[in-house]
């Protein structure tokens, strides 16, 4: 794994694909591949995938600023695109983030909308604006049924064993998962085969993506190692507002966009402050992702796609 210097901007911009045209991704041989995606309708459909869902990240509803006028517009438009696919998710995932400053009313905002979405099940994991002032708690209280300590879990899927983690409420200079979450995933994946596929979602990054802006955990490398016997482990997380792909190993890393507004790249300004693009660029930066997974397959699919 990178160390926690993180990696060159040189070595992030040979993985990254931050803003314009959706970037559809897989692994073969280790490697990760990336082809231009199509909208949905585009896309040839064969047999159905065992397993597909979707990721959503940082809505930021009540952000008012000049990088977008209406997040609450946006993020329609994001449910809006999901519910156009043509099929309904076995599951919809949100990275965190889903409000700009953890109000009830933005909590529950962003609750009702999500109930508009086309499918049996949403999973949601905190951003830190999701617990500015309280821990998390008002968090908890509208989406932390089921849940363990500050919001952690976990379910099985089609043969998919998927973490939700929260790396988002001891914030020091990087993200922090702790002790008590640590022993939780150590206990909740002592039981799998080494062969069943892993899926963890959380709002940080789990590997060094960008220290100096807080992009990433410093504890993750304790969890990571719990799931280093499996044949296949993805990471998904929000955060950073741009896509972004990293394969160490047999653990796939992928970063998603925005419903909101796009943060600069690693090392262009002293803070990832939200960027205000030209007229008409906006909808670009902002999009969906959807993964899909076939038994016997050692990687799941994923095609990132702007909004319309």
């Amino acid at each position: 794994m990178t160390g926690q210097e993180g990696m060159s901007r040189r070595e992030l911009l040979r993985h990254s694909a931050w803003f314009g045209a959706a970037v559809g991704l897989s692994v073969a041989g280790g490697a990760v591949v990336a082809q231009v995606a199509g909208p949905p309708a585009a896309r040839a459909e064969t047999a159905r995938p065992d397993l597909r869902f979707v990721q959503l990240s940082d809505s930021h509803l009540g952000f008012q600023g000049p990088a977008n006028a209406d997040v609450t517009a946006s993020f329609a438009e994001a449910i809006g695109r999901v519910n156009a696919l043509g099929y309904a998710p076995d599951f919809v995932i949100h990275t965190g983030d889903l409000t700009h400053l953890s109000t009830p009313d933005q909590f529950d905002q962003v609750k009702q909308m999500l109930l508009g979405l086309n499918t049996p099940h949403v999973f949601t994991v905190p951003g830190e604006h999701d617990s500015v002032d309280d821990a998390g708690q008002k968090y908890r209280a509208v989406f932390g049924h089921g849940t363990r300590g500050d919001g952690w879990y976990s379910f099985d899927i089609a043969g998919v064993h998927v973490i939700a983690l929260v790396n988002t409420l001891n914030l020091q200079s990087l993200g922090h998962l702790g002790t008590d979450q640590v022993d939780f995933v150590r206990k909740d994946v002592a039981g799998l085969r080494s062969d069943t596929p892993i899926v963890v979602f959380s709002h940080i990054p789990l590997f060094a993506m960008y220290p100096q802006w807080g992009w990433g955990t410093d504890d993750a490398m304790q969890v990571l190692s719990l799931l280093s016997r499996f044949d296949s482990v993805t990471c998904l997380n929000g955060h950073v507002h741009q896509l972004f792909s990293k394969t160490e190993d047999k653990v796939t890393f992928h970063s998603a966009t925005t419903t909101a507004y796009p943060l600069p790249h690693p090392g262009d300004g002293p803070a990832p402050k939200p960027v205000t693009l030209p007229p008409g660029q906006l909808h670009a930066a902002l999009g969906v992702r959807e993964v899909s997974y076939r038994k016997g397959q050692r990687s799941l699919a994923v095609t990132d796609t702007p909004l319309p």
